[in-house]
């Protein structure tokens, strides 16, 4: 018993946790989210290793025979229990990047289940594991006392009738609306010959500064243009 909170209304804690950071290669996705407050960070390459930044590295790694022997399902299973119950004193989780995750998760079910492709496993039963893995993950790093930064790369390689570029996350669509629908504000970073920016492009609600508690993560967020609603002028009279 003792569940059940006390009924009367508590002052509103708006300080978003989770984020969702993407633009083109050299653009400042990474360097964006080390400025967030003592990061870990789950790297598909080795970025962070390079600036020595606390980090680990997802890899299937193979037997002689292409068997597995250590797969990045296991792996993500065993960091998520150590954030939970080991913490470091990390602050936040980068996943760097959540597309290249998705894709070793893919990788891992097809080697494991021995396929060319998750539809060879019949009925759909590939695609359905792979979006248990993937949807877990993600719901298991929302529930952590932790900030989230979710980075995604540049599709570059999609067009519209025009022939012009349509510029989206590398991240799949499927994939993508999982990942938003959980991200308290996306962020689109752009590189203009030697000049950076950064956007926000989406937003779970329209957030109030002065209810911001967490200062580190305000300061990143007065530097988005978007995220806060501007103020109305007004004359002197």
């Amino acid at each position: 018993m003792g569940l059940l909170p006390e009924n009367k209304r508590k002052p509103p804690m708006d300080t978003p946790r989770t984020f969702f950071i993407w633009g083109a290669t050299m653009s400042g996705k990474s360097y964006l989210a080390e400025r967030f407050p003592n990061p870990f960070f789950i790297n598909t390459d080795d970025n962070a290793e390079k600036a020595g930044l606390p980090n680990f590295q997802l890899k299937n790694v193979m037997n002689r025979d292409g068997s597995i022997k250590s797969s990045v399902i296991d792996q993500i299973d065993e960091l998520m229990l150590e954030l939970q119950t080991a913490n470091k004193g990390f602050e936040t989780v980068v996943i760097d990047t959540i597309e290249d995750t998705v894709d070793l998760i893919e990788q891992a079910i097809i080697t494991e289940n021995k396929v060319q492709t998750l539809g060879d496993m019949g009925y759909g039963k590939g695609f359905a594991l792979q979006k248990q893995i993937v949807t877990g993950m993600i719901l298991t790093l929302r529930a952590l006392p932790l900030n989230v930064v979710f980075v995604s790369r540049l599709d570059d390689s999609s067009l519209d009738g025009q022939g012009n570029t349509i510029e989206r996350p590398a991240l799949k669509t499927k994939w993508y609306n999982i990942v938003n629908g959980n991200s308290d504000i996306t962020i689109r970073t752009r590189r203009i010959g030697h000049n950076y920016s950064r956007a926000m492009t989406d937003k779970r609600k329209d957030y109030v500064r002065d209810q911001i508690t967490d200062q580190k993560i305000l300061h990143i967020l007065d530097n988005v243009p978007g995220v806060f609603p501007r103020t109305a002028k007004t004359t002197n009279k």
